[in-house]
């Protein structure tokens, strides 16, 4: 495919860092646009988008800038930096971005909207997903076969308007849903690793969406319970505890429907070398008194469990909370 325009739909922590960097480095062959508002917004405007890293060159890259996606002409490519939870609310606007052949990167903690289109190792393809999508307009407006799948793993945290700090080195798994090696996700790739990101390829891109989950649907809900980052976290037996309970559910669930995970529970509890102490993005959003991105990670754990018939006790008692957290928040009361 022929990728000349790219636009960065939410450019926020994750977004703002994709589209900083491709502008940096390969803006001479793409024109990079984004979608943001607010302090954001004014801040890209102004002063264009920076990103800091430890012993690394800070950067900063200029880019168009709007909060109207529909003054935008056709997009070759659409990355969303959205939360699951804001994704459907911005359906009609990704899909003013969109021409015949445009393809769309949902950079999503989670389970996707998509999840279920093109699997064929459930028996509930094309199954769409009301939680995620309640009025089912990203599935008719935007299209599940526009989708590539990313899993990021990539600190970041937004630490003054147009500016996004960075830890780690980031690895961003992209696929299609119906694991084809598509020559679409192989143009892709080679324009981002390009590009200077870690890009990397995958056949089964479920396999990594679950590996993430079983850290996701564990350490966002409970940092925002205890206010409490990662390291913390582990170093208490008793909230320890419960992260294995909602880690080793989580690996079920995703068993169920067909995932294979490479790390066993022991594993993918105990890391090497411990936990860094990371504030988890549900816990800069609880701080920040934003709404919180539940329904994507132990939501669906706790929702798809049902749907196979597996048990989910610990996710349910921490969905409740954490709902019962969120709304409290908004109301002003966190």
């Amino acid at each position: 495919m022929t990728i000349r325009n790219i636009c960065v739909y939410g450019a926020g922590a994750l977004g703002g860092a994709f589209a900083a960097t491709i502008a940096n480095t390969i803006g001479d062959q793409v024109k990079v646009t984004v979608i943001a508002r607010g302090a954001q917004l004014a801040a890209i405007k102004a002063q264009g988008l920076t990103i800091e890293k430890a012993g690394v060159e800070t950067v900063t890259a200029r880019v168009d800038a709007t909060d109207d996606p529909f003054e935008l002409p056709p997009q070759d490519l659409v990355i969303t930096g959205l939360k699951g939870h804001q994704l459907a609310d911005a359906a009609k606007g990704i899909a003013a971005l969109l021409h015949e052949k445009t393809r769309v990167i949902n950079i999503l903690n989670g389970i996707p909207w998509w999840y279920f289109h093109g699997d064929e190792h459930s028996r509930f393809a094309e199954r769409q997903l009301p939680e995620l999508d309640p009025d089912g307009q990203l599935w008719s407006l935007v299209g599940p076969q526009r989708v590539i799948g990313c899993v990021a793993y990539q600190g970041a945290e937004v630490i003054e308007p147009g500016t996004t700090r960075l830890s780690g080195n980031g690895r961003f798994f992209l696929g299609e849903p119906s694991g084809d090696m598509s020559a679409d996700l192989n143009d892709i790739s080679a324009l981002l690793t390009s590009a200077g990101l870690n890009i990397l390829p995958t056949a089964r891109i479920r396999d990594e969406i679950w590996l993430k989950l079983t850290n996701n649907a564990a350490f966002n809900p409970i940092s925002a319970l205890t206010r409490s980052r990662m390291d913390a976290i582990m170093a208490n037996p008793h909230t320890a505890a419960q992260v294995r309970n909602v880690m080793s559910e989580t690996k079920n669930v995703g068993e169920a429907f067909g995932a294979t995970f490479a790390k066993s529970l022991d594993e993918l509890v105990d890391r090497p070398g411990g936990y860094d102490p990371v504030r988890t993005s549900m816990l800069q959003d609880c701080l920040a008194g934003k709404q919180l991105e539940i329904m994507p990670l132990t939501g669906m754990v706790a929702t798809l469990g049902k749907l196979a018939g597996v048990p989910t006790p610990t996710c349910e008692t921490i969905l409740a909370l954490t709902l019962q957290l969120d709304q409290a928040n908004r109301d002003g009361q966190g």
